[in-house]
């Protein structure tokens, strides 16, 4: 990222990377900076009594969205990744440490999000073991899709900084 971006010629933005660790909030910036519609998948999956939506209605929303021409896509789930994975024009991976992924859990704490329709208030164990388990059990998955897809444009950041050093060379 040596040179300032002078356009953004995608529209089809795949986010993914381990929960906590700020997806939403990069694609809240980015949708921001290129006018894409965005979709968390999290605030479509769940339910405000934290109940979800049954598997197959959440997959035929999914593929509704796919099939549009313009979208920031934001979240993991395993079993459809792939779907996203192999529709985007750009793939941004967010490949932070589970410390970090950690941390922003606690940090949201008691806020109010877009992309979920309830405020977290304590630790979900179940969850926190899923974050620390993401480098050894989900991430290989991952990079395996990006080896299947090798004509995607990937985007990996290993820290926050570099995620926000890149919107911030976006042009409006």
């Amino acid at each position: 990222m040596e040179k300032v971006m002078e356009a953004f010629p995608y529209k089809r933005v795949a986010v993914i990377g381990c929960p906590g660790g700020g997806k939403s909030t990069f694609s809240r910036a980015l949708r921001d900076k290129v006018g894409l519609p965005l979709y968390h998948l999290d605030a479509i999956y769940w339910k405000e009594d934290r109940t979800t939506l049954p598997k197959e209605e959440f997959r035929a929303i999914q593929r509704q969205i796919i099939e549009k021409d313009e979208w920031i896509i934001d979240g993991n789930y395993g079993s459809t990744v792939e779907w996203r994975i192999a529709a985007c024009d750009i793939l941004f991976f967010l490949d932070y440490p589970a410390e970090v992924c950690l941390a922003g859990v606690r940090a949201r704490r008691g806020q109010k999000r877009s992309d979920m329709p309830w405020v977290e208030e304590g630790d979900d164990e179940e969850f926190l073991d899923f974050i620390r388990a993401f480098e050894s059990e989900s991430k290989p998955r991952i990079l395996e899709l990006m080896e299947k897809y090798p004509e995607k444009t990937v985007v990996t950041f290993r820290t926050r900084e570099e995620a926000e050093r890149y919107l911030g060379e976006l042009k409006r």
